[in-house]
């Protein structure tokens, strides 16, 4: 199986971590991106970072987004996401600590395809990702493309 990208947008390194190490444990072949904070995910996303990983929005398979960033908030994020032509058809995958039922119904009505609370009690959060990551490589079944990518748009812009 070829690596996919994956994007993880996530402003607290321990939860960074954490995920990273779930991923990994669990043999998952992926390239993670690692941003920080919302501004940095929205120029890699919409601004000059976009041209840095070449193919990397054709192999994207998710963005896992926290809600609660500095800069620009998660949901900002979302609403650019969601309304971008080449981006719109990538799942996101809120990982957040809120429970707020204004942040879920929100998060949702803006285009989250999924939207998961992290446990604090650090196996639940470990197993947590575990599956949310199962789901989102091997059961997940997004639109096919063919090999000139008509399936979706030329997400490499």
């Amino acid at each position: 199986m070829e690596p996919v990208e994956i994007l993880l947008i996530e402003d607290n390194p321990n939860d960074a971590e954490l995920i990273l190490r779930a991923f990994r444990k669990r043999n998952l072949s992926a390239v993670f991106h690692v941003l920080k904070d919302g501004a940095e995910a929205a120029d890699f996303l919409f601004g000059a970072g976009k041209s840095q990983v070449p193919g990397f929005f054709s192999k994207l398979k998710v963005i896992f987004l926290d809600l609660k960033l500095p800069k620009v908030s998660g949901l900002e994020l979302l609403a650019k996401i969601k309304a971008d032509a080449w981006l719109k058809e990538i799942p996101v995958v809120v990982l957040t600590s809120s429970e707020e039922d204004r942040d879920i119904v929100e998060s949702y009505r803006l285009g989250a395809n999924s939207y998961v609370v992290k446990p604090v009690d650090y196996d639940k959060f470990f197993g947590a990702i575990c599956d949310v990551g199962l789901y989102w490589f091997f059961i997940n079944r997004p639109p096919r493309q063919d090999s000139h990518g008509t399936g979706t748009p030329d997400l490499d812009r």
